[in-house]
């Protein structure tokens, strides 16, 4: 089964309708099959983006709650592994979320990183394969 892991750009543009990018990303997400998964940083930094859109806020937390974006990922049992993640692209700066994300690119292979961050063209899982994504042409 393949893994859709959504960035915070990406749900941004996805429930912002006025985003610019919105409409590609409605129609990026309607054009695979997959499991939507994510991690708690992600959630907490599109609800902080969102804070004027309280429709978009439940949305999301719904969406999560009925299981439809998963989040099967701990951040205390990978807390060593995206700590040397964040001091390895120490130069870029790595947020925490973005972090979560390639350490789950790494730990689920069939994954793909749907963002509009362009830091993930940097990114490299841990055996410097690039981590496959879902990003909008500029």
């Amino acid at each position: 089964m393949n893994l859709l892991i959504l960035d915070t750009s990406f749900l941004v543009a996805f429930l912002r309708e006025r985003d610019e990018f919105h409409s590609w990303a409605v129609t990026a997400l309607k054009a695979r099959e997959g499991k939507l998964i994510t991690c708690e940083a992600v959630l907490a930094e599109t609800c902080h983006l969102l804070r004027d859109r309280l429709d978009a806020r439940k949305g999301l937390l719904a969406a999560v709650a009925t299981g439809s974006i998963s989040i099967p990922f701990t951040l205390g049992e990978e807390a060593g592994a995206i700590g040397k993640l964040m001091n390895r692209y120490r130069n870029i700066p790595m947020s925490l979320a973005d972090a979560c994300l390639v350490r789950m690119a790494e730990i689920h292979k069939e994954g793909m990183v749907f963002t509009l961050d362009e830091d993930f063209q940097i990114y490299r899982k841990g055996n410097r394969q690039v981590i496959p994504t879902v990003m909008p042409s500029r």
